[in-house]
């Protein structure tokens, strides 16, 4: 019997799949870092696009007062028929001004103001047609010119870490050896686990998993804080066109493992992790949003509803009062009627003895 005429429940993965592609996949990344890092650059070599075109570079001048700003680009990729809606938001302005103490509060407040519209969506009466604009993966760039992480990223990464999947990556790699560059992942990792900063953990594979896969999954692990280099510059190296940067002293290809970290990060968002990232998104910290909200609405409702007794407790003490005033005039008029009962009979009384005597 073929695999068309085959009738059972084995075909449900088949089933998943033509739905999955059909309906198409989103993917949102926030990319955070100062200025000159080569964020735009690196988002550009990783999706072969020119997201960002029109975009100006801020004088010194402008870079006194500014505040971080947010700044999302979409578009539309496909491969072999699977449709992927990729959002990049990025943070220009993030680490620019003199004073940035607040540079961490628009990222923070912008991841939680798409899993506050995500959760009142899935609230709602409407819940088919509801657009996924959570964010899924945060690379956050580290100059290559620090001895670890500044201040300014460690407290970027607390207030995160909670949020959203940290992925750190180490710009401009080029600009250090190699023994440099082995260095600065090792105190960075150390900084990590010195204050405790949760970021993204990789999934252990499955035993089943091939000898491949799992060299694969190895080697991405080592390379954290991923170290790249970008660039959209078409350079020819011994007959063969390839991207990278030209220097005096020789060519930085951007897709070579020697050089650069780049295809590993590239493979790890695109074609390993990429569903792993939207699922501990899902599983984890919008979970832990979902909690708190749902946790803040029965807070709030009971305290709406011992409210509503106090005020309710009011209204009886203040009907109770006023029936035992009704009461006291009651038992006020009988007592007067009473009296008048008495008075009655006495005067009755008194008229039967004088007639009496009259007689």
């Amino acid at each position: 019997m073929s695999d068309r005429d085959y009738i059972g429940f084995a075909t449900l993965p088949e089933q998943v799949h033509r739905k999955s592609v059909k309906r198409g996949f989103d993917f949102t990344l926030m990319v955070v870092g100062e200025s000159g890092l080569g964020k735009s650059t690196l988002i550009n070599s990783l999706f072969l696009s020119d997201l960002y075109k029109d975009r100006k570079t801020p004088t010194a001048s402008d870079r006194i007062n500014k505040t971080t700003a947010i700044e999302k680009k979409s578009m539309d990729i496909e491969e072999r028929g699977v449709k992927l809606r990729l959002t990049v938001v990025d943070t220009p302005g993030f680490g620019d001004a003199v004073n940035c103490e607040d540079s961490w509060r628009a990222c923070c407040n912008y991841i939680d103001d798409q899993f506050r519209q995500y959760f009142n969506d899935e609230s709602g009466l409407n819940r088919k047609n509801i657009q996924d604009n959570r964010v899924h993966c945060c690379l956050y760039f580290i100059p290559p010119y620090g001895h670890g992480l500044r201040q300014i990223d460690l407290e970027l990464m607390r207030r995160l870490h909670g949020k959203v999947n940290i992925v750190p990556v180490i710009a401009k790699a080029d600009t250090l050896t190699g023994g440099e560059v082995r260095k600065l992942k090792q105190r960075i990792l150390q900084d990590i686990e010195e204050n405790q900063i949760r970021i993204y953990q990789f999934p252990e594979c499955d035993s089943d998993e091939d000898e491949d896969f799992k060299q694969q999954d190895r080697e991405l692990k080592a390379c954290i804080p991923f170290a790249v280099v970008g660039s959209n510059t078409i350079i020819e190296v011994g007959g063969c066109k390839v991207r990278g940067r030209q220097y005096p002293w020789g060519v930085v290809e951007v897709e070579n493992p020697k050089h650069s970290d780049f295809s590993k990060l590239r493979n790890f968002l695109i074609t390993t992790h990429m569903q792993d990232l939207k699922d501990v998104t899902e599983d984890v910290h919008y979970e832990n949003f979902r909690a708190q909200c749902i946790s803040q609405i029965s807070q709030a409702n009971r305290e709406r509803g011992k409210l509503k007794r106090d005020s309710g407790a009011q209204i009886e003490g203040v009907i109770t009062e006023t029936d035992r005033l009704l009461l006291q005039k009651d038992e006020e008029i009988r007592r007067m009627q009473d009296m008048l009962t008495q008075m009655q009979e006495k005067l009755k009384q008194t008229a039967s003895r004088d007639s009496i005597v009259n007689v």
